[in-house]
């Protein structure tokens, strides 16, 4: 019989399974030997398209390549269960257990990713007690096993050499896990699936679309040497930066103090660090600096930048582009624009069909220098379907910086301190945690593994004293403002200097402050900025009031939080809503950034008109706040006699976990459990396996009883739902136009990368309310979403009626 694994749209060229198996296998060895595990890796891409040794998947191929009007029922045969069932049969036995118990680990670990590898990794029990992994692996009849086994072991490897493979696979297992507490193994298990997982998806996808465009090879780099080119430019604009004639004025002179420690610093081993450059001390430029000479040292591959907003992706890797002399090997990653759909796409497995496709669209982080947020990155890690954990094992060997850590939420913590140690434990990276203001990660239950003597920075509080550019003034712990209030308030001080930023906490407020300005008869530009905008639009604004204030000219920008988190703007005043300390700190960066003026004012207010009812992390930072405040207020010398005092900040961030300790596991109410239970549980101490015990008086015959799927299905980095749209705001109106225009899976690569920066994200409500006043158009059979005319326009971005308070993290 002639195997079939793919067959070529444009010649109708055939891929033999063998080839793909075989192809797969070395693409998921290479992935899997950065951090030990080549074999692991090597097994999943061998076995993982087992089943399309069948006569059956054959003929249903065929079927639907020479039929494709009239194709075969979808889902009509399945190919992926067969790869995992003979990893259970020949590994999953009690005697396999008695003699070598990673054996069995292995053919769960393996077995999942492969079995799961058209959606998502399975549960092995689910709250329903029923498990879908023994469902598929144990349970499913496959007419043509016997089959499949003879022919795989005939064409792509012999039973001997597959029984040392294993033997070799197991190996590392039993290395892998030697490294941790046994108590921890559930947890390293966990990722360590998920790599494995990660690695296949990405190995199966590359090798099928390199079949598709009939490329041979894998397109590789030398990034070791681009790395020390890179370097060598940096450190030619850091020599051009010290013979301007600025160059000795304090602040040029406490940054090249702060980069010249990064350097130094980056000759220690890989580990989790902490840089805490106050706001304006040249945060971006430091930690390149200690990234590359770092990544040339130790062997990096990749620099990856991860942000709490789209906002400054384009402002930092236009920088960096910029001393880098490099517009082709920094990637941009602002969002997802396809909704990663939780349907299996098994059925269309080997067709080149739209979704195929989009799925096949070059997705996978593997570029040298990647920017991001800090929602794709959690995702990378928890979020349900392939398109996103596709990308996990290029975090490996890399260093991982992360810009302003104090914005991960509440709920996450827990989660991204796991991630973070795994990627410094496991997968030989190094962890940056950038910010002027670090949150105490090492303080709550599920510690992050902070490096000893990990601050960059040395004799901190005088650095912070040493930067200081602004007083904040308290108008808010003995008062409260409205909006009426604060246009007062503007009048008078556009009487003093020039610019003016107000930051409040809600979308709502933001906005109708805006009108009402604009209601004045002032001749002033009014600006405003909110998460309702695209990328694109929000730098375009951006763009507009850096040129007012570079001329020093008057402005006024009214915007939400978002404005904070590294906007490279420099605001004569600025009038701050009360929130937490972190969020007053950022503010109080854009103002008098570059110490431009001699010590300028910064309000915080609070704001009565504004609702945090549905803003708990806001609130109770608010509530924290006015405390230490009212604490000053009473005492100058109270918390180091400054709000943004290291005393303050580290007062502030304790008892703000230890209101919040609940919350830090991510809970998921509907089921009454946490997260970090459903991922990393023991056996013994998981509530699944206690309930199938006490209802059945036996235990499931599994080693590793965790709910990856379940786990996945229920987390959000935000807690409401959200589905991207493009929208027709200028290049955007092209993108959409070209949706149904693309011609090669490179084309649309190509376009669906251009299309991220006008991309926002809509909640449920907006959604629903847009689908029921035909606001939506949908393209690419229902993969992407895009915005009609109307639905948006150049003040406010998204138009809606009913405007949603939450600005949280952008995708």
């Amino acid at each position: 019989m002639e195997s079939i694994a793919h067959i070529r749209e444009d010649d109708k060229q055939i891929q033999t399974v063998e080839d793909h198996l075989l192809e797969v296998k070395e693409l998921a060895e290479s992935y899997g030997e950065k951090i030990g595990i080549r074999h692991i890796a090597g097994l999943a891409g061998m076995l993982h398209d087992l089943g399309k040794y069948t006569l059956e998947f054959k003929s249903y191929l065929l079927e639907a390549v020479n039929n494709p009007d009239q194709p075969p029922k979808k889902g009509s045969v399945d190919h992926s269960t067969a790869g995992g069932k003979l990893l259970y049969e020949l590994l999953h036995t009690q005697e396999t257990l008695r003699e070598n118990m990673y054996k069995v680990f292995l053919s769960e670990v393996v077995g999942n990713a492969i079995i799961s590898h058209h959606s998502y990794l399975h549960d092995f029990l689910d709250p329903e007690l029923n498990s879908k992994y023994l469902n598929r692996v144990a349970d499913k009849e496959l007419s043509e096993f016997n089959l499949t086994k003879q022919c795989f072991f005939n064409r792509v490897i012999s039973e001997k050499e597959f029984s040392l493979y294993v033997d070799q696979a197991a190996e590392e297992l039993e290395e892998y896990l030697s490294r941790h507490p046994q108590d921890k193994w559930w947890e390293q298990l966990m990722f360590l699936t998920k790599y494995i997982f990660s690695s296949l998806i990405d190995a199966d996808r590359t090798n099928t679309r390199l079949f598709e465009e009939n490329n041979k090879f894998k397109e590789t780099l030398d990034v070791n040497q681009l790395f020390q080119q890179y370097y060598q430019r940096l450190m030619k604009k850091i020599e051009f930066f010290k013979n301007q004639q600025n160059v000795n004025e304090k602040i040029n002179v406490l940054r090249s103090q702060m980069s010249d420690r990064c350097d130094k610093f980056a000759e220690r081993p890989s580990g989790i660090y902490t840089l805490s450059i106050p706001t304006g001390g040249g945060k971006t430029l430091a930690s390149l600096r200690y990234a590359l000479k770092h990544a040339k040292s130790y062997n990096k591959k990749h620099i990856i930048y991860v942000v709490p907003y789209t906002t400054i992706i384009e402002q930092n890797a236009e920088e960096v582009r910029t001393i880098l002399e490099d517009d082709v090997n920094i990637l941009e990653h602002h969002s997802n624009v396809i909704e990663d759909r939780k349907n299996d796409d098994e059925s269309q497995d080997g067709m080149i069909t739209t979704q195929q496709k989009l799925k096949l669209a070059k997705d996978n982080w593997d570029s040298p220098i990647v920017f991001t947020t800090l929602v794709q990155f959690l995702n990378v890690f928890y979020a349900n379907g392939s398109r996103n954990i596709r990308r996990l094992h290029n975090l490996s060997e890399s260093i991982i910086i992360f810009d302003e850590v104090q914005k991960v939420p509440v709920s996450c913590i827990s989660l991204f301190n796991q991630a973070v140690n795994f990627l410094k434990n496991n997968s030989n990276s190094s962890i940056l945690l950038c910010t002027a203001t670090q949150p105490a990660l090492d303080f709550v239950e599920h510690k992050l593994d902070i490096t000893s003597d990990a601050e960059i920075i040395e004799d901190l509080d005088s650095v912070i004293q040493d930067f200081k550019r602004v007083e904040i003034v308290d108008n808010a712990s003995y008062t409260s403002f409205t909006n009426d209030k604060i246009i007062d308030f503007l009048k008078k001080k556009a009487l003093e200097v020039q610019s003016m930023l107000v930051v409040l906490n809600t979308k709502s407020v933001v906005k109708n402050l805006y009108n009402l300005l604009k209601e004045t008869e002032w001749d002033i530009p009014i600006y405003h900025l909110s998460t309702s905008m695209c990328a694109a639009h929000r730098n375009i604004i951006l763009k507009e009031i850096r040129d007012y204030l570079n001329k020093g000219k008057p402005i006024i920008c009214v915007s939400t939080q978002l404005i904070e988190a590294g906007v490279d703007v420099s605001f004569d005043c600025v009038i701050r809503s009360l929130a937490g300390l972190d969020s007053i700190a950022q503010a109080a960066g854009r103002c008098n950034r570059h110490g431009e003026h001699s010590i300028q004012n910064v309000y915080v207010i609070d704001h009565e008109e504004e609702n945090l009812s549905r803003l708990k992390e806001i609130k109770v930072g608010k509530q924290i706040a006015k405390q230490i405040l009212v604490d000053i207020r009473g005492d100058h010398n109270a918390h180091g006699g400054d709000i943004l005092s290291k005393q303050a900040m580290d007062r502030y961030f304790k008892e703000y976990y230890q209101i919040l300790k609940s919350d830090l596991n991510y809970f998921i109410p509907k089921l009454d459990i946490e997260m970090t239970e459903l991922l990393t549980s023991p056996r013994h101490l998981n509530n699944y396996h206690n309930a199938f015990q006490k209802k059945y008086n036996k235990s499931i015959e599994l080693l590793i009883t965790n709910s990856y799927r379940t786990a996945a299905e229920n987390f959000r980095v935000i807690a409401q739902n959200t589905m991207p749209v493009i929208v027709p705001y200028g290049e955007g109106k092209e993108i959409i136009a070209e949706l149904n225009s693309y011609r090669t899976i490179e084309d649309l690569s190509k376009l669906l990368k251009k299309a991220q920066q006008y991309t926002i994200n809509l909640y449920d409500f907006e959604k629903d309310h847009l689908i029921k006043n035909d606001g939506i158009v949908s393209y690419l059979d229902g993969n992407v979403y895009a915005l009609k005319d109307g639905g948006y326009n150049k003040e406010y971005g998204l138009v809606m009626e009913n405007d949603n308070d939450l600005d949280s993290l952008v995708f």
